[in-house]
């Protein structure tokens, strides 16, 4: 796989994070010496979006005139991220272009897929960019959501798993990635799109992984949620996320988040 790297992405850095206990600050001490470093899962064909991916890469498909990958290197400015890996294979050419266009905040390599890999392939192909690292994000593309992400890392941080889930609520949870959790929010069970669901809580394409979580990945074209996540059960926390949050890779969701996007502007 041909890896390059592209021009620096996105916005000015936050304020550090404010850890909220002195034993977070140690731990962060500890494993926050190197950079924040971020997968961005943005290869996919987006045939479900069709015409509208027919000439537009599905990371660059426009909510409220700004594209969704133009919001995710936002978030990932907005909680400290560094550096990001984003995927392409289709319209490669349109996302190299895009992120040619920007200047200032996060580092952003790109990894050409000259055949996709799965989302899990994707990682295990790049996992010497993250050998170092004791945790690292995931995020699918795919998913738009306003959500702090700042918190979920003072909860892994805290919890110190193999993985750390984003869940949400969703209506239809067959249709989705579905845990089942304790009440300390251990994941005891990961399902992709059950026939029969067990809970409502649906993996919301966002999370923390570790080297033990790359260690869980099969040989050869692979996906999280089908592959990985179910191995992983027993040794992840879910992160329950209460901000506006949608997968964008349907036309009826696509179209809704055109209405329904209440943008990223925080409180305070």
């Amino acid at each position: 796989m041909k890896i390059a790297r592209a021009v620096r992405g996105g916005c000015s850095y936050p304020p550090p994070v404010e850890w909220a206990s002195k034993q977070e600050r140690r731990f962060a001490e500890l494993h926050l010496k190197g950079n924040l470093k971020a997968f961005v899962l943005a290869a996919g064909y987006g045939t479900r979006l069709w015409p509208l991916t027919e000439a537009t890469p599905k990371c660059l498909l426009p909510i409220r005139g700004k594209p969704i990958l133009e919001i995710w290197l936002e978030l990932c400015a907005e909680a400290g991220i560094d550096e990001i890996l984003i995927n392409v294979h289709c319209h490669a050419e349109q996302v190299r272009s895009f992120l040619g266009g920007r200047t200032g905040g996060p580092n952003v390599i790109i990894a050409q897929e000259p055949e996709l890999l799965g989302s899990a392939g994707t990682l295990m192909a790049n996992r010497g960019w993250v050998h170092s690292e004791p945790f690292f994000w995931v995020f699918y593309a795919d998913v738009l959501t306003s959500c702090d992400l700042r918190p979920m890392l003072k909860m892994h941080l805290r919890r110190n798993q193999a993985a750390t889930l984003g869940v949400y609520r969703v209506p239809d949870p067959s249709r989705c990635g579905i845990v089942e959790t304790t009440a300390e929010d251990m994941i005891e069970k990961f399902v992709e799109k059950p026939s029969r669901p067990a809970s409502d809580l649906a993996f919301a394409g966002i999370l923390i992984g570790s080297q033990a979580l790359l260690d869980a990945i099969p040989p050869g074209k692979s996906d999280i949620g089908y592959d990985v996540l179910p191995r992983m059960a027993g040794k992840m926390v879910a992160y329950r996320i209460v901000d506006y949050l949608v997968d964008i890779g349907t036309m009826e969701n696509y179209r809704n988040a055109q209405v329904t996007w209440p943008g990223m502007k925080r409180e305070g």
